[in-house]
């Protein structure tokens, strides 16, 4: 049986821009045919990737999204003597392996690179330099099928590709399925876009040169976002290579950059730094369920319904409602084992949620 380990967050944002559509907008979304901001769910992997938990706790297990694997290798082969053209005809052997290749006319010339995004771990990398420095070495290589398999790894230490999956258009037998869910954070309340004018002043001005010297529009929104997050144990360390210290040190990190990490969409203006202030943790063998449900009334629609009157202990009475109406309709009232922490009633702490994740992993 597969162990699934859930996340249901609520997270309360003011005034901000986290995740910006193609007009410089925060992300919206009708549900429940009510307007809701919402965050992407790659805006929040993105955000996960990019934090400090797994920059710093997860450093050398890491993997690289990149198209320009094919210019890193020639500059590493330049950087130890080899000639231009046999560099280059040795990395585009090499990056071919990871997805077709364009040429890119750039200001400073011509750029070979991938058409697609690759998403490479480090084990994959370095096999990368090394074949390339065997190829300028005069050494003999497989065809291009058996170099694949040399290169391309199913399994290994990279935590984000196993957490997140990756697809590799030119070989699907080398895609990894993610053990780890996100959903679209969306707010648990009605919620719309706002727009803002602002001015700047010159400092130069003369008395007499009233007036801004700069005008300006910026758009923003506010709520409390629901996010759910789902892992699958068992895929985790599979994906792994069977590494379990290495799968609990990876969702130790998630666990801690979920409750405190935000998509940095103008955050210098704005100055967005939320921490999650209820967590619900759930780990089991039962089906995962997001509670997404619990909100498609909006909060603010049924405050009387709830018996409170404000929106952030609104939204959790909702979740844990729903909680407890699936738990009763398909699994006689019996809770599947969860952890909780609930900054409103001072109840639960981060730690027990991590170490409750963590066991999740190693019981897997």
């Amino acid at each position: 049986m597969t162990t699934f380990l859930q996340f249901h967050l609520l997270t309360s944002y003011g005034p901000s821009n986290p995740n910006r559509d193609d007009q410089g907008r925060p992300k919206q979304a009708m549900v429940g045919n009510a307007p809701r901001l919402r965050m992407s769910s790659q805006s929040l992997k993105r955000a996960l990737r990019e934090s400090t938990f797994f920059k710093l706790d997860l450093a050398g297990n890491q993997g690289t999204r990149t198209k320009h694997l094919h210019t890193r290798l020639v500059a590493h082969l330049t950087g130890k003597g080899t000639p231009e053209a046999d560099a280059t005809a040795a990395a585009t052997t090499i990056a071919g392996l990871f997805g077709k290749l364009e040429s890119v006319k750039k200001s400073s010339g011509t750029e070979t690179r991938a058409t697609t995004l690759a998403f490479i771990s480090p084990a994959e990398w370095a096999l990368a330099e090394d074949l390339a420095g065997r190829i300028v070495a005069g050494e003999d290589l497989p065809a291009e099928k058996d170099l694949k398999k040399m290169v391309l790894r199913k399994a290994d230490g990279a935590i984000d590709i196993a957490m997140f999956g990756r697809m590799l258009a030119s070989d699907a037998d080398f895609n990894r399925d993610a053990a780890v869910q996100v959903a679209h954070a969306i707010t648990t309340h009605t919620a719309q876009a706002e727009e803002d004018w602002f001015s700047a002043v010159d400092d130069l001005n003369k008395d007499e040169d009233t007036g801004a010297g700069h005008l300006g529009e910026i758009a923003f929104g506010s709520g409390i976002y629901y996010q759910y997050v789902c892992v699958n144990c068992d895929l985790l360390v599979e994906n792994l290579a069977g590494d379990r210290d290495l799968a609990a040190k990876g969702i130790e990190a998630l666990a801690r950059a979920i409750a405190q990490t935000t998509p940095r969409g103008k955050q210098n203006s704005f100055a967005h730094h939320p921490i999650a202030y209820h967590i619900r943790a759930e780990r089991g063998q039962r089906a995962p369920r997001d509670l997404s449900g619990a909100f498609f009334t909006p909060v603010d629609k049924k405050l009387h319904k709830l018996g409170v009157n404000d929106l952030e202990t609104a939204s959790i009475r909702a979740m844990e409602r729903t909680v407890a109406s699936i738990d009763g309709c398909y699994f006689g009232g019996v809770a599947e084992d969860f952890r909780k922490l609930d900054t409103l009633a001072g109840e639960g702490t981060l730690e027990d949620i991590v170490t409750f994740a963590v066991d999740a992993v190693r019981g897997a």
